[in-house]
């Protein structure tokens, strides 16, 4: 089988137009966090990558949020960021795989906003850089459990991993 690249109209459908948090399964952060936040949902939305399996059509809005101590993604259609569509799909992942990540990523966090304020630059960037590498591992989790139900690139996972570290934060 011949593998065809995307054409425009494709790669134009197959991206997220809007995604938002569920408000009732946040808690508000701190002032870095809600920084944090808002840059994701901008950046996602500002360049991605987002593919329903079996699903020819987009482009997608998306709700994330939590039910049952359970992540959910529900995707709906839409035409344009200013009008919702028929809901395609909602998918239901355990939070069990991102567990021991979560709890690392937070710990080397608290770090890092502390550093900021009283270490060195290279002490500083030693913390951040342990920060992504744990963003990326994460990141690199929910792709993977995406993977047959929705198709990303590892920036779109990245800023998604954000957004479910968002719905973990402690206010």
């Amino acid at each position: 089988m011949t593998n065809v690249p995307p054409n425009l109209d494709q790669l134009q459908r197959q991206r997220l137009v809007t995604a938002v948090l569920d408000e009732t399964s946040i808690a508000r952060g701190t002032p870095d966090q809600e920084h944090e936040r808002v840059v994701a949902l901008y950046d996602l939305i500002e360049e991605n990558t987002f593919a329903v399996n079996g699903h020819e059509g987009g482009p997608y809005a998306l709700l994330i949020g939590m039910h049952d101590a359970k992540l959910v993604f529900k995707i709906s259609e839409t035409p344009d960021a200013q009008i919702e569509g028929a809901e395609v799909v909602t998918h239901i992942l355990s939070l069990s795989p991102f567990r021991r990540i979560l709890k690392d990523y937070f710990f080397v966090c608290e770090s890092y906003y502390s550093a900021i304020r009283t270490a060195s630059p290279s002490q500083i960037e030693a913390i951040d850089m342990g920060r992504r590498g744990l963003h990326n591992e994460g990141a690199q989790i929910l792709a993977e459990r995406l993977a047959g139900k929705i198709d990303v690139d590892f920036n779109t996972a990245r800023r998604l991993f954000t957004l479910v570290t968002a719905l973990h934060w402690k206010a």
